[in-house]
């Protein structure tokens, strides 16, 4: 049998896509982890509420950076699964810094550092994941579903750990997850036959300066703005308002049950509708939860609506956003044009939004207005959207 055919049948392997399956429920377990419970951590830690929009603000700056990195490296090496693993490595490596590191500035660095490995992780686990269900691709969102319920289980298992110990809970959990990451990426196999040098070396920005593609970033923009409450404050505003931390755990749990509902029809969904107005409709449902966890979140039922609206925030909204990404860019650019819109939509915009809603949410007290205006930068990101036309999108 030829070396390539041996690796494609170890890569589509049931044992190799357990493996992957894995690697996603470790993956997303972790962002269960540190996206809801970092803010908890940090105001353990004696941080304000400023304070802890500064860090989240800083430390998401990596993610502008770290994408374009290591997505550039893949390409020119063609060593997807050797960057996945160094990148699991050094991910785990730096975030035990934060046991040692304390302060504003000690923490910042620690996280910073963290993130910029982190970004290595899941771009080449997509990769890797597709080109070995790339005979039969309907199994990659079998395998993709395993990081939905990873984010539940570790979720709500942090969120009984705060009940239970203390605020430092998350970063406990944090370095064993991490470490099974790393251990589960060294028996992964990869399709050879697609590990080869592939990628093009003409530019990318003939693509990215057209105006649809702009009009789409600056959407895109705006409303990782609007997510900057609710990824830094809502664990913390849960609390404040009197809930346990494993109601918390299970309100967030429950948005990702939603985002797993919503994976399984997104395909018909755009077919139907198409992707602007999928994804139109996707940023208006956000505003309407923003909205609705700024004028009544002590009405639990209401917390409730607005987990589920999470399966439009962002599930909904990311495959449509991944599928124009897929169809505008090419075979050619797809790679480098993921990272582009990952690098600027989360990068700057998660950074923005973050350090706006530290400085609005003034321990707590200014949790009306830091929500109002997640709202209302969610509808500007409609507006920028609503400028494009359906047909530039599918094309």
């Amino acid at each position: 049998m030829p070396a390539d055919s041996a690796s494609i049948n170890q890569a589509s392997s049931r044992v190799n896509l357990i493996l992957l399956g894995i690697t996603y429920l470790l993956y997303f377990g972790q962002l269960g982890i540190l996206v809801p419970y970092l803010g908890i951590f940090l105001d353990g830690r004696g941080f304000s509420s400023q304070q802890i929009g500064e860090l989240f603000a800083l430390i998401t700056i990596a993610r502008i950076l770290g994408p374009n990195l290591w997505a550039s490296m893949a390409d020119k090496s063609g060593k997807g699964l050797s960057i996945l693993r160094l990148g699991s490595f050094l991910t785990f490596a730096t975030f035990c810094c934060v046991f040692w590191l304390d302060g504003f500035w000690g923490l910042t660095f620690a996280f910073g550092l963290m993130m910029m490995f982190w970004t290595a992780v899941l771009p080449q686990l997509e990769v890797l994941t597709l080109n070995c269900v790339a005979s039969d691709p309907s199994r990659y969102s079998l395998i993709r579903l395993w990081g939905s319920v990873g984010f539940i289980v570790l979720t709500v298992i942090t969120g009984v750990g705060i009940d239970f110990t203390s605020s430092e809970a998350p970063i406990f959990i944090s370095a064993v997850v991490l470490l099974c990451l790393f251990i589960s990426t060294l028996f992964i196999r990869e399709n050879q036959s697609d590990s080869a040098h592939s990628s093009s070396q003409s530019s990318i920005w003939g693509k990215a300066k057209t105006t649809p593609f702009i009009l789409f970033m600056l959407s895109a923009i705006f409303l990782q703005v609007s997510f900057g409450t609710y990824y830094g404050f809502f664990a913390l505003y849960t609390r404040d308002l009197g809930y346990s931390g494993q109601t918390t755990g299970i309100l967030l749990g429950l948005a990702v049950a939603a985002e797993i509902g919503i994976f399984l029809v997104a395909g018909r969904l755009m077919k139907l509708f198409g992707i602007k107005w999928v994804l139109f409709a996707s940023i208006i449902l956000t505003a309407v939860r923003w909205y609705v966890l700024a004028d009544a979140a002590e009405w639990l039922w209401v917390l409730i609506l607005s987990q589920v609206l999470h399966a439009f925030s962002f599930g909904l909204h990311h495959a449509a956003a991944i599928k124009f990404i897929h169809e505008y860019f090419g075979k050619a650019f797809q790679s480098r044009g993921q990272a582009l819109y990952i690098s600027i939509s989360f990068g700057i915009g998660g950074a923005v939004g973050n350090y706006v809603s530290g400085y609005l949410w003034q321990q707590g007290a200014g949790a009306y207005n830091a929500f109002v205006f997640s709202a209302l930068t969610a509808l500007v990101s409609g507006a920028f959207l609503l400028a494009v036309k359906g047909k530039e999108m599918t094309r």
